[in-house]
């Protein structure tokens, strides 16, 4: 006896045994749900194929060809990743617009006995909704800024945070970037927009809005990804807490952080002759030959000091945030880095800005 198909509008994972997306994988790829594994009902090629006859031949030939494709793509998918599912497996799917090709699934695996779950609008519907939290879930919570000039190990204080049970917004590893001009992450691309909009999402909704959520300054774009617009409002007015650190340990750091950059000098090419315009020609010329000269921690603090300093104090001017205290570093050790972080700690306790909702 089949079992019966259910429309439903909710997708938490945990409310399911598995959320198959039965999109082509080039559309799961731009973006799906947290936890939803791809089962194609069309590949790529395929919904190139029906498309084009859709358009070029007539669509009764289009849904005829289509209806071959997706019955045995469904029979492979059945015969290999749900072939060990049990009577009682409970799927949730969808496709686009909660139409033909999650219904088209939905239906065998009622068939087989499975209770099967549709996600009524599909993709879109899911898409409208995270939209609708990244603009009402950012008032909504107590952002405290950790600012400081680069190479302060901002983001290691954010991970020292999260190991002592802060919550914290690691909008860098969402965007597997580390936000710098130098900051792709090798080997790592980054997401689409619409995936970073969603690993962004996900994370707002597990804070306990009663307490401070920890997040990196950062400005509105990282890399190639844009941050939500009302999450980085709410960012240029949340309270700060600046670090400091002597500039010659910043740039020592950064020549481990960096370090890959010594190896492959393409990505320190771009950044030089991008910066000819703002800094001349005799001082990037200068610089140049500190690379020929493999003079890193010279290039380094020269950089810091004529570049990226002065463009963190512009900013500091931009964004005039409330200061909830500073903490000076000594160093960039990791001894520096406890104690930073066990003061930041404090800092929060004891401030009446960072308990306002």
């Amino acid at each position: 006896m089949s079992a019966p198909i259910k429309e439903t509008e909710i997708w938490d994972a945990a409310e399911y045994d598995m959320i198959i997306d039965v999109r082509a994988p080039v559309e799961f790829a731009d973006d799906h749900i947290p936890g939803a594994i791809n089962l194609p009902v069309l590949s790529n090629e395929e919904r190139v194929i029906i498309g084009t006859l859709y358009k070029h031949e007539s669509p009764f030939i289009a849904r005829k060809k289509g209806a071959a494709l997706v019955a045995r793509n469904i029979a492979t998918h059945i015969d290999t990743v749900l072939h060990d599912k049990p009577t009682d497996f409970t799927p949730l799917i969808h496709c686009w617009r909660g139409g033909q090709r999650s219904h088209s699934f939905a239906q065998i695996c009622s068939a087989i006995g499975w209770r099967s779950y549709v996600l009524k609008g599909g993709y879109k519907f899911y898409r409208r909704a995270v939209l609708a939290q990244l603009q009402t879930l950012p008032p909504t919570l107590n952002l405290i800024i950790i600012a400081g000039r680069t190479g302060s190990r901002k983001t290691d204080i954010l991970t020292a945070l999260a190991a002592k049970g802060a919550q914290v917004l690691d909008l860098e590893g969402l965007a597997s970037h580390r936000g710098s001009l130098l900051g792709r992450v090798a080997d790592t691309p980054q997401p689409s927009q619409r995936m970073f909009e969603t690993a962004v999402n996900a994370e707002l909704e597990r804070f306990d809005q009663t307490k401070p959520v920890f997040v990196e300054s950062e400005s509105s774009r990282i890399g190639n990804v844009q941050l939500p617009a009302e999450l980085w409002k709410q960012m240029t007015k949340a309270p700060k807490i600046p670090i400091s650190a002597p500039r010659e340990a910043r740039a020592q750091y950064l020549l481990k952080g960096y370090a890959h950059l010594t190896e492959d000098i393409t990505d320190l090419d771009k950044l030089i002759a991008g910066m000819t315009r703002r800094h001349g020609h005799e001082r990037t010329s200068h610089w140049r030959s500190l690379i020929d000269a493999n003079a890193w921690g010279e290039l380094a603090y020269e950089l810091l000091e004529a570049h990226y300093d002065p463009a963190y104090d512009t900013t500091l001017q931009r964004h005039q945030r409330p200061v909830l205290g500073e903490v000076t570093q000594t160093d960039c050790s990791d001894e520096a880095l406890a104690k930073t972080v066990d003061a930041i700690l404090n800092i929060q306790n004891a401030s009446p800005l960072s308990h306002v909702g």
